[in-house]
């Protein structure tokens, strides 16, 4: 991951704004901290901090066409750069970063190009010749990317909002799957997949089929000049990623750089269920595998520094990003700058535990879009934030475009959890890569029951941020929280203890609402809370709250 940003149509062009675009392009020095590049054209400028992933020698950015009058900050990777370059063979390439096809594109096609890169990428372009611009966020927002307004007329990007939010009187995250043109005015929507209308499927669900797209999402990923391991929770997203990733690096030109074995990384309480599942997967497929342990107290000292970070308030994000933020200090350490992740699956395939109460087909599948939707706001945020605040970069197979586009045009009746044909959640994935002949995985972590990551670093670790946010938050603060936080009210302390800190270090209006809100039960969209009526007495988003379905769920309590 890397860090950029961009400001156009500043009325100050003097040195000391251009010493100021510096002093804020340095707040996003953790994205990218092995190169620092700008490029100022009058009144516009692009900042980019630089993390190294494919040809670290030479593609430092900002990056040109071949005269330099188009100008573009990246971050995020391209993973079919070499078949975009063939059909680019008139142009002249600079260097061999992936990203640089994207000024050529640009050159050739105008800004119709978007829809042709495969990877996931936030990037802002110049076009100097006119003066025009434009910004674009990959499909589902796997990388941040910010959008604000000065006060002087001029616009802002960025990859946090920490880089803008003192500068912009309003910012908002930018929409995945839309790009921003100056010459157009406005954003719109260039990604437009069948499933983006919620409308119901009827494809006939193909194990084959699905395999096969995942191993060539995982494997595509695998594109890299630097070190690199999978994040292993044990569980069987991130499992799979592992799986198939061990199964076929030998063959990459990755594996022939840094060696055949993979390496996994797992985080948690001592003793927890993520720790003794990964142990035994990363055994079972033969990875070179690292295990950090953390306390609660480390987390919890860990809290402040992690919300600055990650830039939210969101409860459960707050729990999973922390362990992700600590182990991802502990990788970095390790010299590995690029990790595979699991993010995505439960999305796609409806795997979070209230999916159980889906009453049919119809709203499992709309569920299923909206979770998908929403992702740039929840677990994407939390993968991206959460590694790139050590400069390491996370990047998800399962968020795939064409992937994607296979498992969302299964009928969904194939995905519904259905206990009297032997279906637990996300089965369809479970028998995709259910092979005697030659397995993947052993068969009961194949068949494990999913875990939250928050759940699975250890069930103490949420009871202990809870009993932390009753020791900070007294009963009569709660009781005021709507007076003191109208928007997106805390109704618990945890969740007003986390706004309190959030609040400190963005304080403005329009921060806060980057956030979303709602009732929600283990990860649930607030439509889904509907699906039984005793889930609206117990709005918690761990997978524990999902009564009734969880094997440690938490006990009803009467009113």
């Amino acid at each position: 991951m890397c860090g950029i940003l961009a400001i156009f149509g500043c009325t100050d062009n003097s040195h000391a704004k251009r010493s100021r675009v510096i002093e804020l392009s340095r707040r996003l020095r953790h994205r990218g901290p092995d190169w620092s590049g700008l490029h100022s054209h009058e009144d516009c400028y692009l900042a980019h901090q630089r993390l190294a992933i494919v040809d670290p020698t030479s593609g430092d950015q900002p990056l040109y066409n071949e005269d330099k009058t188009i100008v573009v900050a990246v971050n995020g990777e391209i993973y079919n750069h070499k078949e975009l370059r063939e059909k680019l063979k008139s142009h002249q390439f600079r260097t061999e970063s992936d990203c640089e096809v994207i000024a050529h594109l640009y050159e050739e096609y105008g800004e119709n190009f978007v829809d042709m890169l495969d990877g996931m990428f936030s990037f802002v372009l110049l076009d100097t010749r006119d003066k025009s611009f434009i910004a674009a966020r990959d499909a589902i927002g796997i990388t941040p990317l910010y959008m604000g307004w000065g006060l002087d007329g001029s616009i802002w990007f960025s990859s946090e909002m920490k880089a803008l939010s003192d500068d912009c009187e309003r910012f908002v995250s930018f929409l995945p799957g839309h790009i921003y043109s100056s010459k157009n005015g406005g954003l719109r929507r260039w990604y437009n997949p069948p499933w983006f209308s919620e409308t119901i499927p009827s494809t006939p669900y193909d194990p084959l089929v699905l395999r096969k797209a995942f191993e060539k999402a995982v494997v595509k990923r695998l594109m890299t000049d630097v070190p690199f391991g999978v994040l292993l929770s044990g569980g069987l997203d991130s499992s799979l990623v592992a799986a198939v990733a061990s199964r076929y690096l030998a063959d990459t030109e990755a594996g022939r750089q840094w060696g055949s074995q993979l390496h996994t990384f797992c985080v948690g309480l001592k003793g927890s269920p993520d720790l003794k599942a990964a142990r035994e997967v990363a055994d079972y497929i033969g990875t070179r595998h690292h295990e950090f342990h953390f306390t609660v107290q480390e987390g919890i000292d860990a809290l402040e520094e992690v919300i600055y970070h990650v830039e939210t308030y969101d409860v459960t994000t707050i729990r999973a990003s922390t362990p992700m933020f600590l182990m991802s200090r502990k990788i970095k350490s390790l010299g590995v700058k690029m990790v595979l992740s699991g993010e995505g699956s439960d999305e796609i395939f409806g795997g979070y535990l209230y999916f159980h109460k889906a009453p049919n087909k119809e709203e499992f599948h709309q569920e299923t879009c909206r979770k998908i939707k929403a992702l740039h706001l929840y677990d994407c945020l939390r993968a991206n934030k959460s590694t790139s605040a050590w400069g390491v970069e996370a990047r998800v197979p399962f968020l795939d475009k064409e992937f994607i586009n296979i498992a969302m045009n299964i009928d969904p009746e194939w995905k519904m959890i259905r206990p009297d044909l032997g279906r637990i959640e996300k089965w369809v994935v479970r028998n995709a890569f259910d092979d005697d002949q030659n397995p993947y995985l052993p068969k009961h972590i194949l068949y494990r029951q999913k875990e939250q990551f928050s759940d699975g670093v250890g069930y103490s670790w949420i009871d202990g941020l809870k009993d932390h946010a009753n020791s900070q938050v007294s009963d009569s603060m709660l009781a005021n929280a709507s007076f003191v936080y109208p928007h997106n009210t805390p109704t618990t302390k945890e969740g007003y203890y986390y706004r309190t800190i959030f609040e400190r270090y963005f304080p403005k209006a329009a921060a806060r609402e980057t956030v979303p809100g709602g009732p929600s039960v283990a990860c649930s969209t607030a439509k889904a809370v509907e699906w039984d009526a005793a889930w609206s007495k117990n709005l918690d988003p761990s997978g524990r709250a999902a009564l009734g379905v969880h094997e440690a769920a938490y006990e009803v309590k009467e009113i």
